[in-house]
């Protein structure tokens, strides 16, 4: 076996330790034992939560014993982490949350399953706000491994700063060269914001592309799984693999077959028509925000695409509207957490309903009472027409004006976010300031259709500014090769944090 020097393995991605691991120029074993000790030595950035290096290392000689038979796997060896959201066997599954403390799946979420079947290896479970709620990740409730206590992940690029959430553990798992690559949830930008903030790739895909079964649920019609990884190419040959029909086990599942999400890659993009909501750049938008993603946009015209005005008139709306609707399928997914069957339970009760009451408040962090809080009220009688049902309303004219849009255009861009990684406790008390930070996520989301986050360059204090891309419903093949195509010509995706 000619080997590769294992101090260059982590500048390695998905793509390349796959045909490493394929010519048996490495093998799963050294990689797999690689990337842990990475993980133990960056523990500082608080990114993983649960690491079993036993499993991780039988994973890994089972790849091996599989390469060596001839397997053609397409990510046979290779190894990633899972966002703590998504059940996995063997490994503690706690949605950042005190009250699933301890809790282990005795099965496998179908997004894990899918990827252990391509031939994945788990390194561990990353870190991420509780139950997905939050747009930093300071909302964990969970110590990370090799801390005494729960604690925030840190940006990799400055360990002041936010990660970005809830995805953020596996944003800084990627960017920090932890792992290469990580699976994530996007509800209403979890993938797209920490990869911005974290100068990674992440693409979420069409809502009921990839199964939400094992996936514990935040708001039911817009949780969807996705993967994180440096670049599109990557992201494909993920995505791929995570995708697929499961009618049987999650009744959101579209009946769609799998599909080779690599097959376009390469593709020329000239007379691409890229549509640029005005809603996107207005006042709000930071200035280094927006140099960075007007330089990506100049690169796509060189390239020989089209840059065409559009308009998404609803976009201020997505806020009031995605913060009434998730909170309410928040507070009903969330009530099953009583303390009866499994997770926490309070241990000092007087009857029922004081057990239901103490293991609640017990188990829950703030941001999660706050919008169970703000759910139960909406979906209330005597508010639920005032409130649910008109946002119900607007998110499908939201739906319409992205229809509109993809009249005039093929995809739309943007930024992710109106700012770079603000400081760690800079929103402290003021959830909504979190809130406002999702402006531009939110839509896409209300509407279902697919999008992603690449890197563009760099903002204030040298953090990464990431470039929105959404696509119509199952266009995720033509907007990875727009990304993949900006990524051959740009090296942001390359760049790491000089601490990784």
């Amino acid at each position: 076996m000619n080997t590769i020097h294992t101090a260059a393995l982590h500048d390695l991605g998905v793509a390349e330790l796959a045909t490493a691991l394929r010519q048996r120029r490495v093998c799963a074993v050294e990689v797999a034992r690689h990337f842990l000790a990475r993980a133990k030595a960056r523990h500082d950035l608080g990114a993983y939560v649960a690491l079993n290096e036993e499993l991780t290392l039988a994973q890994a000689r089972a790849a091996d014993a599989r390469i060596a038979a001839g397997s053609t796997a397409p990510l046979e060896g290779v190894p990633l982490a899972h966002k703590d959201i998504f059940v996995t066997r063997g490994l503690p599954s706690s949605a950042g949350s005190k009250m699933l403390a301890g809790y282990q799946s005795p099965f496998d979420a179908t997004v894990v399953r899918q990827l252990a079947q391509a031939g994945a290896v788990t390194l561990g479970k990353l870190n991420c706000d509780e139950f997905a709620m939050g747009s930093s990740n300071e909302n964990s409730a969970v110590a990370p491994w090799g801390h005494p206590g729960p604690a925030p992940v840190r940006n990799p690029w400055d360990r002041s700063r936010i990660p970005g959430g809830s995805s953020g553990g596996s944003a800084v798992a990627v960017a920090a060269r932890l792992a290469p690559a990580a699976t994530g949830t996007d509800t209403g930008g979890s993938i797209r914001q920490p990869a911005s903030f974290c100068g990674i790739t992440g693409i979420k895909p069409t809502y009921g592309r990839a199964s939400r079964y094992g996936m514990i649920a935040f708001a039911s019609s817009l949780d969807q799984a996705g993967p994180m990884a440096r670049s599109a190419q990557d992201c494909a040959l993920l995505l791929s693999a995570m995708c697929g029909p499961d009618p049987d086990r999650d009744s959101t599942s579209l009946d769609r077959p799998a599909e080779d999400f690599s097959r376009a890659l390469n593709e020329p993009i000239a007379g691409l028509r890229i549509g640029l909501p005005a809603e996107f750049f207005g006042a709000g938008l930071a200035v280094d925000v927006r140099a960075a993603v007007d330089a990506a946009l100049g690169e796509y015209e060189k390239l020989g695409a089209r840059l065409v005005p559009i308009s998404l008139p609803r976009t201020e709306l997505s806020i009031p509207v995605y913060y009434i609707i998730a909170p309410a399928e928040a507070s009903s997914n969330l009530s099953r957490f009583d303390g009866v069957k499994f997770g926490h339970r309070a241990r000092d009760y007087t009857d029922l309903a004081d057990m239901y009451c103490k293991t609640r408040a017990e188990g829950f962090g703030a941001e999660v009472k706050r919008r169970i809080m703000i759910g139960t009220y909406v979906l209330s009688h005597g508010y639920y027409d005032a409130y649910y049902l008109q946002a119900q309303k607007i998110r499908r004219m939201i739906v319409d004006d992205f229809q509109n849009a993809f009249r005039h255009c093929d995809l739309i861009a943007g930024p992710v976010a109106p700012s770079v990684a603000w400081k760690l406790g800079e929103h402290g008390n003021d959830p909504l300031a979190n809130y406002l930070a999702d402006i531009f996520t939110l839509p896409a989301s209300l509407a279902g259709l697919p999008c992603m986050s690449l890197p563009a360059g760099f903002g204030a204090a040298g953090m990464p500014v990431g470039l929105q891309l959404i696509g119509n419903y199952f266009g995720e093949a033509g907007l990875l090769n727009a990304a993949h195509r900006l990524q051959q010509a740009t090296d942001f995706h390359l760049r790491q944090p000089g601490a990784a």
